[in-house]
């Protein structure tokens, strides 16, 4: 186990926002615009959450790359253009250098030295490269080298091998073709390029496990688009849903999102069927439970088989003991799985921390709405046991004080000391701006078990267990009831952020009660003094809702949890303002994100700053937010079911459809939008709307919809 577990900042502090991301699964590579690595602290070449490259430098004639322009050709592969710098006395330059990088499993890169002259260019390109294998928590915390071990450095005619020297060891090993020199610190080309041609060598760069090369996706004599991670990427964006606006930069938005998430799935080579998204780059390229859950829930349109391989892995990993280092609890879902050199675990071993609150509470949730999806009755059933473990988790271990609320408190001082979404260790706050200690009870947790009683008792009904289904229905109404006597805020209008150990509410005024309006524990009479607090010029940037008011005393709008904008979470208020019928106040929040995207080139960061749209007329970046990031890349998905009322249930033959779009984006067509084995289209204009698609077993109930998870039984 490591101390890792209990770094409760946001990112770190990053030398350059000049930096390019290039993801493949658990592989990721960051660098400077020349493809160079080595002029941030957070740059490197990851795989498997070990840095296997700290430093990579591509000189020409002993002088640094001048780069051109950086063009993605997919999420695991980027096209650096750089120049080699004009000589003495001229003003351009001769020599085009283009850097081809494709990661998964390591890293190639294929070099291209194109002579743009009338005459013969002799050229020296030196290699340079380095490695720390560190730990991405280390990197992540700024804890480089602490000693692990001391690394050795081999060569040969064709390879320069680093091989740290302790037991279960990492290597790294890079060679190349073009006929270059290998020596201790890299490789040396000395090249006679001739006039108006090009040459070509080839980099790779593989990690060693065990003594064992890690495969590359990437075969010699192999068109780098036929590669797996190319064809992969092909066919998900050829399943994505494609939007036809009257604004275009949602379609814009949409392609995005998708091809992001492409870039973040990962596939197990035990189970390779199961699907799943780590929840981000570069921090965060692992398996997380609450973040991977959430995202599966808003891709379920796009393709549900990632929440079949979300909720089936982390069954596979749900606890079964008692252990306060890890934090494990019978019934609990996993926080996060990492595999990196960690202080007490051998290399390979993947080491599970279970110190989250919502992930239980959310995997039944999430099991419900597959179910509604059209989960099947054998992938029903086999889930089913791990839904009562986590209804068990939540009554026994989620609520150790026995008063109904599920709360967190960490078991020891190396894990997190906040344990929802808001995880930063000063995320939960009074509006005063003291912190507040736990164990809390958060609001929007008592909002997911609600929905998690309910999702339970639809599945248990579906099993024909009709009074465990009906006692689960009786704990959501109580639960219900109890919720908004307790954390109600009648001077103030809205629900208290959490209730703190001694049962008094933490009273800020924060984002987290739009998440009680997305599981429906919101009492009517409340929705609409919740929905106005929302949208309050003290909560609504114009860019989105913040995550902590302008008027509590903890406010920063440069903060990673106390005043920032998150689009997920923007996203879930969004369909909660939806599923109580506040369309127009849905729709703003929409068009706030679409037009903050904007100024992100058409993408949706982890999280921006949350400065006032009146003050900065485009959204101010938060200096270190994830790119891409699972919920933020998933969230446009979720918008677009908002806007269009979408709810499913299967098994009852019932698609709801209730479209409420903003004038701004009409007309428009939004198509492949996965519903059991159907693709649907629906088309809006200003005198109605559509859809095609449905077989015949379906039926449209054109009544009000949303995007939330179960109602109670009628």
């Amino acid at each position: 186990m490591t101390e890792g577990w209990a770094y409760t900042g946001g990112p770190p502090a990053s030398g350059s926002v000049a930096t390019v991301a290039v993801v493949e699964g658990r592989s990721f590579c960051v660098s400077g615009p020349s493809g160079d690595i080595g002029t941030s602290g957070g740059h490197g070449l990851v795989v498997k959450d070990t840095r296997f490259l700290d430093h990579l430098e591509l000189r020409v004639d002993g002088e640094p790359l001048e780069p051109l322009t950086v063009e993605h050709i997919g999420p695991h592969a980027a096209t650096f253009v750089t120049r080699r710098r004009p000589r003495p006395g001229l003003a351009d330059s001769t020599l085009l250098v283009v850097r081809r990088r494709y990661v998964g499993n390591g890293m190639v890169e294929d070099v291209t030295l194109e002579n743009l002259s009338n005459a013969e260019a002799d050229v020296t390109l030196t290699l340079t490269a380095a490695t720390d294998f560190a730990s991405l928590f280390d990197v992540k915390e700024g804890r480089i080298g602490r000693g692990d071990g001391r690394i050795e450095v081999t060569t040969d005619d064709t390879t320069l091998r680093r091989r740290l020297d302790r037991p279960d060891s990492r290597a790294v090993e890079l060679s190349a073709t073009g006929g270059c020199q290998v020596f201790r610190h890299g490789l040396v080309w000395r090249l006679s390029v001739p006039a108006r041609s090009r040459t070509t060598f080839t980099v790779r760069v593989v990690p060693v496990f065990r003594d064992v090369p890690l495969p590359s996706p990437y075969r010699t004599g192999v068109s780098r688009r036929e590669s797996h991670p190319a064809l992969e990427h092909r066919r998900w964006r050829e399943r994505s849903p494609v939007v036809a606006a009257a604004d275009p930069r949602l379609d814009r938005l949409v392609r995005a999102s998708t091809d992001d998430l492409s870039g973040l799935r990962i596939t197990d080579p035990q189970h390779p069927r199961r699907i799943v998204l780590a929840a981000g780059a570069p921090w965060f390229m692992t398996l997380f439970g609450r973040d991977s859950l959430l995202t599966a829930w808003m891709l379920l349109p796009l393709d549900a088989r990632v929440a079949r391989g979300t909720l089936e892995t982390l069954a596979q990993a749900q606890g079964r003991t008692v252990d306060p280092l890890t934090e494990e609890e019978p019934g609990r879902i996993l926080h996060e799985i990492r595999s990196g050199l960690l202080d007490e675990a051998s290399e390979g071993e993947e080491t599970v921390y279970y110190g989250t609150v919502d992930a239980t509470p959310l995997f039944v949730m999430l099991a419900g709405e597959l179910h509604r999806w059209g989960a099947s009755k054998a992938e029903s059933a086999s889930l089913a046991p791990h839904v009562r473990r986590a209804l068990a988790w939540i009554e026994r271990y989620g609520d150790a004080d026995g008063d109904g609320f599920v709360e967190y408190e960490r078991a020891t001082d190396r894990g997190l000391v906040n344990q929802g979404w808001k995880d930063s260790f000063d995320g939960i706050t009074y509006d005063s701006g003291a912190i507040a200690a736990p164990p809390l009870a958060l609001a929007e947790v008592q909002g997911y078990v609600y929905a998690a009683l309910l999702a339970g008792a639809e599945l248990a009904r579906a099993g024909h267990d009709d009074d465990r289904a009906h006692d689960l229905e009786e704990r959501a109404a109580t639960l219900k009831r109890r919720f908004n006597e307790s954390f109600w805020l009648p001077g103030r209008g809205y629900y208290a952020m959490a209730l703190d150990a001694h049962k008094r509410p933490v009273d800020a005024l924060g984002s987290n009660m739009g998440h009680c309006l997305w599981t429906g524990i919101v009492d009517d009479e409340h929705a609409a003094s919740v929905a106005a607090s929302l949208m309050s010029r003290e909560m609504f940037t114009g860019f989105g809702i913040r995550t902590l008011s302008s008027a509590a005393g903890a406010y920063n709008p440069m903060s990673y949890h106390n005043g920032s904008v998150w689009p997920h979470d923007n996203a879930i208020i969004a369909a909660g303002l939806r599923r109580y019928g506040f369309v127009a106040e849905a729709n703003r929040v929409v068009l706030g994100l679409l037009d903050a995207a904007a100024g992100f080139g058409d993408r949706l960061p982890e999280l921006f700053c949350g400065f006032d749209r009146h003050e900065f007329a485009r959204p101010v970046p938060y200096p270190t937010s994830c790119s891409p990031q699972a919920w933020a890349a998933a969230a446009p998905l979720l918008l677009v079911r908002s806007l269009l009322g979408l709810e499913v249930d299967l098994p009852r033959g019932v698609v709801r459809l209730d479209p409420r779009l903003p004038d701004r984006l009409l007309p428009i067509s939004i198509g492949q939008l996965h519903v059991g084995g159907d693709l649907l289209r629906v088309s809006v204009d200003l005198s109605g709307w559509q859809v095609s698609g449905l077989t015949d077993g379906l039926r449209v109930d054109r009544g009000p919809g949303g995007s939330g998870p179960p109602r109670p039984a009628e």
